[in-house]
């Protein structure tokens, strides 16, 4: 009966032997610390099964979920920052430009383009955290008002997805431009009484709230997103008191009036597509 004993204690396994699980396989979500496979995450539209936290995403997830099959036209695809203070911080601003370009592929905060959605025609913009912040430079405000001009002339419906930190210190007051800009163009896609709905997700501060983000027929967002435009800290230290629970999140915003609805990234396709059919 000698195979019923351990004869060596511990386990001993050749290191040619061992195998580790690949990277990327699973997710763990940062809300409540439960694990997800990856798979299932991206198939739930990169929202938490457990708890229904909304994982922040770029442009390119964006697309996936509204446009048919992924079938659309970039707008403007090639558009990049020029410098036009010299701006120098820790590193020259062109210098941070290419070196963000690298790490995320993109030319810039926003993307734009056009396409179907459920069959709908449609121009989306829609931003991206991770090339510096989602900052509003020059090139965002440049491409959006150019979309806005592309939604007038083929009298398509707007959508506008803002995530940013606000707008770009790199370059000053041309960046606070881009708010009276884009803000002008809106204001004539009014007049040609074309759609324009703004959807604000994870976070959503500074010019970009004062401006286009908050001028939508319809302004909708992500649950529990942050909407706001100066941090909490500051407007704290400003008006000497504590600040509300839950302030600055998608769900405070909403009962204060300044949202129409909140909708769930799973829903999001079904529900802008019947809402610009209702449109027509």
């Amino acid at each position: 009966m000698s195979w019923f004993i351990r004869k060596e204690k511990g386990i001993n396994t050749p290191t040619e032997m061992k195998r580790e699980a690949p990277d990327g396989l699973w997710y763990q979500c940062p809300n409540c610390k439960k694990i997800t496979a990856t798979r299932e995450h991206k198939l739930n539209a990169y929202t938490c099964p457990h708890c229904n936290y909304h994982e922040k995403v770029g442009s390119d997830v964006y697309f996936e979920l509204l446009f048919d099959e992924n079938k659309y036209t970039e707008l403007d695809a090639d558009l990049t920052s020029g410098d036009p203070l010299h701006f120098v911080d820790t590193k020259a601003y062109p210098d941070r430009i290419k070196a963000t370009q690298l790490k995320t592929g993109l030319k810039d905060a926003v993307r734009t383009g056009h396409g179907k959605m459920n069959d709908v025609k449609v121009v989306i913009a829609c931003m991206d955290f991770n090339f510096i912040g989602g900052s509003m430079g020059s090139v965002v405000g440049e491409k959006i008002a150019r979309a806005i001009n592309y939604s007038i002339k083929h009298k398509q419906p707007f959508l506008m997805i803002s995530k940013s930190g606000g707008a770009r210190m790199m370059e000053a007051g041309f960046s606070l431009m881009q708010m009276a800009k884009t803000s002008a163009r809106l204001a004539l896609l009014s007049e040609a009484k074309i759609p324009y709905i703004s959807l604000l997700t994870d976070p959503t501060t500074g010019g970009v709230t004062a401006s286009y983000a908050m001028l939508g027929d319809f302004n909708i967002s992500e649950p529990e997103a942050l909407i706001g435009f100066a941090g909490p800290r500051v407007i704290r230290e400003t008006i000497g008191k504590d600040l509300p629970k839950g302030f600055q999140s998608a769900e405070f915003v909403l009962e204060h009036g300044f949202l129409d609805f909140i909708v769930d990234r799973k829903d999001l396709k079904d529900k802008l597509s019947s809402l610009l059919t209702m449109l027509k």
